[in-house]
């Protein structure tokens, strides 16, 4: 049996008031409507409209436990709990089948289906959730003999991006990849949508409507078909405006670090602690479908961004990764990953390996090879004793650290600091007064090692990339060579 998920803890009113942030909002409005069990006056009999009235779906869940440990069986069903709890329903029971392959046509079997049944029926459930991609046909199997409604994990994850989606191109990649779920899956949703439009059309009236026509399933995965194309021109079209972006920072030199991780790993927590940037914090899982950007610098003055990405999970829906390929390039393109890993989560390694699999499906980097991987072991202070010193001992190049303490942060910029990429060309640069804006690039885009104030100007020793060392060849120090020799201003 699994307990579903207790609502986020309200401040008490001695508690101070702070300053709310665009997360603080976000997360209000995601609260702003629950359910309050025990409060229905429905009559038993009921209407199919008055059934499907904003409620809490009651589910039971389903796995099939084909390898790996009883450990691993018991995370990833529960893991299920979480994501039916994230998308409005409660939990009521979970069931786990030991079977070296799914049943084809039932999932479980047609004997567990009859035991499923029962479950279904004691536990007064609406709805069925299989822990795994159903085909059509099993979908249809299964709906027939349970007579309630059954989904699986692919059609609940995209549930719960739908809820989450904010932006526009967010809402456009969840749409598309819902559409290309739906597609091969329209005669799974009953037998109606075969009907014929064309025959006696027009209410069997009118000389010339007879023929076959265009059966009603055919006219919708035709309409699905354009909805997708047009889906399509839209996220290229907002993906150009990102690549675009892209390119000017890479022309500015400035360096880039993408925030990846399973979901509910804290990873918009972390951003917070690292930039104050006050994006969306909410213990649920994938509570943040749209990267946010933000820029801050290093103890010895160099810039770079920082963007908090989508969670991923464990079979994570190829749909999604393809619908939010431009999206997710974000990781591609950057110049160090930081991989934060819950420390409190029952299986961490597994969500390693969950995590680096849909990386290596996004692409390779552009340089053909990944982008640089820090670890960082978050939510130290969740975790006991004993499970931090395990992974101290499996992960001993990881940073730990606890983004709601501040436990860490600091040893954790000073690993950001050591592992971005240096401008590769030193210069020692003469700058008049006049010039404060070379001044301000090389403060924000470079590495600055020493800095003079003179009566002729401001005498800079940096390191800076190759486009900013073009813009200040002209003010090179006096009694400097440009070509390196002597003194060398351009190293």
């Amino acid at each position: 049996m699994f307990s579903t998920m207790t609502e986020s803890a309200l401040p008490t009113p001695t508690e101070q008031p702070v300053a709310a942030t665009r997360g603080d909002f976000e997360l209000e409005e995601r609260s702003s409507l629950r359910r309050v069990a025990g409060l229905s006056t429905e009559l038993t009999d009921i209407t199919e409209v008055e059934y499907r009235q904003l409620r809490l779906e009651r589910v039971v869940l389903v796995g099939v436990w084909t390898e790996g440990s009883p450990e691993q069986a018991n995370a990833s069903l529960a893991e299920l709990a979480r994501l039916a709890e994230t998308a409005g329903s409660q939990v009521l029971d979970g069931l786990v089948q030991r079977r070296p392959r799914p049943d084809p046509a039932t999932y479980i079997g047609s004997g567990k289906v009859d035991e499923l049944r029962d479950a279904v029926l004691a536990a007064e459930a609406d709805t069925v959730i299989c822990d795994g991609e159903l085909s059509p046909g099993q979908l249809r199997q299964l709906e027939d003999k349970l007579k309630v409604k059954v989904i699986d994990r692919t059609a609940l994850i995209l549930d719960i991006f739908a809820q989450h989606a904010r932006s526009r191109d967010g809402k456009a990649q969840v749409e598309l990849a819902q559409l290309s779920y739906l597609l091969p899956r329209l005669r799974g949703w009953g037998e109606a949508l075969s009907r014929q439009v064309g025959g006696r059309a027009a209410g069997g009236v009118g000389i010339g409507g007879r023929g076959p026509g265009e059966t009603k399933i055919e006219l919708d995965r035709r309409r699905i078909r354009n909805r997708m194309a047009k889906l399509r021109r839209e996220i290229g079209a907002m993906k150009q405006v990102r690549a675009t972006q892209r390119g000017a920072r890479r022309r500015n030199e400035v360096p880039s670090v993408a925030i990846v991780g399973y979901t509910n790993a804290g990873k918009s927590s972390l951003l917070n602690a690292l930039t104050d940037a006050g994006v969306l914090v909410e213990d649920a899982l994938f509570a943040t479908l749209d990267p946010t950007t933000r820029r801050t610098s290093t103890a010895d003055g160099r810039g770079y961004t920082l963007t908090d990405t989508v969670g991923f999970v464990r079979h994570l829906p190829h749909q999604l990764v393809e619908a939010f390929r431009s999206t997710l390039e974000e990781t591609a393109e950057a110049d160090l990953l930081l991989h934060v890993v819950d420390a409190a989560a029952a299986l961490p390694e597994d969500q390693i390996k969950a995590v680096r699999e849909v990386l290596v499906e996004i692409g390779e980097h552009r340089d053909g090879t990944m982008p640089r991987e820090l670890l960082v072991v978050n939510k130290v202070d969740a975790a006991g004793e004993l499970q931090l010193a395990r992974l101290r001992h499996v992960l001993p190049d990881a940073v730990f650290v606890s983004a709601s303490t501040g436990e860490g942060i600091e040893r954790l910029r000073t690993r950001i600091a050591e592992l971005l990429p240096r401008p590769e060309v030193e210069v020692e640069v003469l700058l008049p007064y006049v010039q404060g804006s070379l001044v301000a690039r090389i403060h924000g885009e470079g590495e600055v090692l020493g800095e003079e104030h003179t009566p002729d100007g401001t005498r800079i020793r940096a390191r800076v990339g190759a486009e900013l060392a073009t813009a200040v060849l002209p003010f090179l120090a006096a009694g400097v060579s440009p070509d390196g020799s002597g003194n060398g201003a351009v190293r």
